[in-house]
């Protein structure tokens, strides 16, 4: 019996939040970012480097899979 039986899997659901990103630590491939409800969250980053803070990032299971926007860059 698997665990991702019914088309998702019953421990994430297959979902990806969109967070928005507060700080980023480059050395070790970090960044802080919050949710829409507020919530805040250390998130891996080396599948999207680079990242700055203000970047939206959709994160799954904690790992930051794809940017959905940029920051406007000064």
């Amino acid at each position: 019996m698997s665990v991702c039986d019914g088309g998702h899997c019953v421990t994430c659901s297959d979902e990806a939040v969109s967070m928005t990103v507060l700080r980023v630590d480059a050395r070790r491939g970090l960044a802080l970012c919050t949710d829409r409800s507020g919530v805040r969250s250390t998130v891996e980053i080396a599948l999207v480097e680079p990242v700055t803070a203000g970047d939206e990032l959709l994160v799954h299971a904690g790992t930051a899979i794809a940017a959905a926007a940029k920051a406007p860059r000064q």
